[in-house]
């Protein structure tokens, strides 16, 4: 048996007695596995491209995405955000149809995450259809509204949009999309006869165009959410009760709770549940000393040589990717080595045990017959 931090009983090590406790430290565990899981991704993917865990992205001088650096919404912490190089060509003409396609779903995601919250407090009183005798009061909130709307209102609703699309919404400037001459808070209108002055302040312009762009965003995951959780719970508000077999076990934690987007766990099969979760429990573990590993080495090295054969010390390798160009065959071999007898004569889960748990795991996990 062991104790506090994997301590073994023969050195003075206590099996944690009080349940909640146990339970407590045993979630801890798996969140920071899962939080160490995505910051070692990031460490990887930032020293791939920078040459350092910490780099400074400016460093990363063969990104496709520097034609457009400089462009509005390009800001802190992300910088430009193109994760999928659809920039990557430089061109311009399909960047600013994008940038034009960006905002308009930002502006429409704003009116319709403000379309979602208002109806709770405030409908308008009377008849929505009076020929279907359909007042405001009964149309309900969210998708479910979608069964109450008659066919004219949506012909309305698409002659409108059309409207906008093609007559009311003409580009003013191709070098500068999304903007259609309505000035400042979008009240011009020259199909009405309304005039609205530009800001003249460019800086203000700017901030002013930045924000918009960054509430667009925000509005288009915002909408999203709401609408999952408004056709899950039928409401957007819902509160996740749980819907699977495996609601109760280790790890469900708010605000996520029982997280199976891809419905991996949906057949209930308590086997293939048991061996994901000692899964994500190893790789979680492998992932927390992996960050140490990129972290440590930043502030303190060993002394002496690595590889006394081959006149290598520990300060001559670097943090990092780097570090792979300096490991000899031999000293990847003993890695492979040691990495394949940890898990194939060590660490050997057992059906009586909690997933996780492994009898030959000492102080701090290491193998206790080394």
């Amino acid at each position: 048996e062991y104790g506090f931090l994997g301590l073994p009983g023969y050195l003075g090590g206590k099996a944690i007695a009080d349940p909640e406790i146990k339970k407590k430290k045993l979630n801890a565990e798996i969140a920071n596995g899962r939080l160490a899981m995505m910051a070692i991704i990031g460490m990887f993917f930032q020293d791939g491209l920078t040459g350092s865990a910490w780099g400074d992205w400016a460093n990363y001088t063969e990104s496709p995405l520097r034609a457009f650096e400089n462009e509005l919404g390009v800001q802190a912490p992300l910088g430009y955000f193109d994760p999928l190089g659809l920039s990557k060509d430089g061109d311009v003409e399909t960047f600013r149809r994008r940038r034009e396609a960006e905002l308009k779903n930002g502006r429409v995601a704003m009116f319709a995450t403000i379309g979602y919250m208002v109806p709770e407090y405030f409908k308008f009183p009377g008849y929505l259809a009076p020929s279907s005798n359909l007042k405001f009061a009964d149309v309900p909130n969210g998708i479910a509204a979608i069964t109450k709307v008659p066919a004219e209102g949506w012909l309305q609703w698409v002659a409108l949009c059309g409207c906008y699309e093609f007559c009311v919404n003409t580009p003013v400037d191709p070098a500068d999309p999304g903007n259609y001459g309505k000035g400042k808070f979008g009240y011009g209108n020259m199909v009405l006869g309304i005039t609205a002055e530009p800001m003249q302040d460019p800086e203000g312009r700017k901030r002013a165009l930045n924000s918009e762009l960054a509430n667009g965003r925000l509005a288009m995951m915002a909408i999203l959410g709401l609408w999952v959780q408004d056709g899950l719970f039928g409401t957007p508000y819902g509160l996740y009760t749980g819907s699977s077999a495996f609601e109760t076990e280790l790890g469900v934690q708010p605000p996520v709770g029982f997280w199976d987007p891809l419905g991996f766990t949906k057949t209930d099969d308590a086997a293939s549940f048991r061996r994901r979760r000692y899964v994500e429990l190893k790789h979680g573990r492998v992932a927390m000393f992996a960050c140490l590993g990129y972290i440590v080495p930043e502030y303190y090295r060993w002394p002496g040589d690595l590889s006394p054969s081959l006149g290598l010390k520990f300060s001559d390798v670097p943090s990092g990717f780097a570090a792979f160009s300096k490991v000899p065959l031999s000293g990847w071999a003993q890695m492979v080595a040691f990495a394949g007898t940890v898990e194939l004569f060590q660490y050997v889960d057992d059906p009586k045990r909690a997933p996780g748990d492994f009898e030959n795991a000492g102080f701090l996990g290491v193998p206790n017959s080394y």
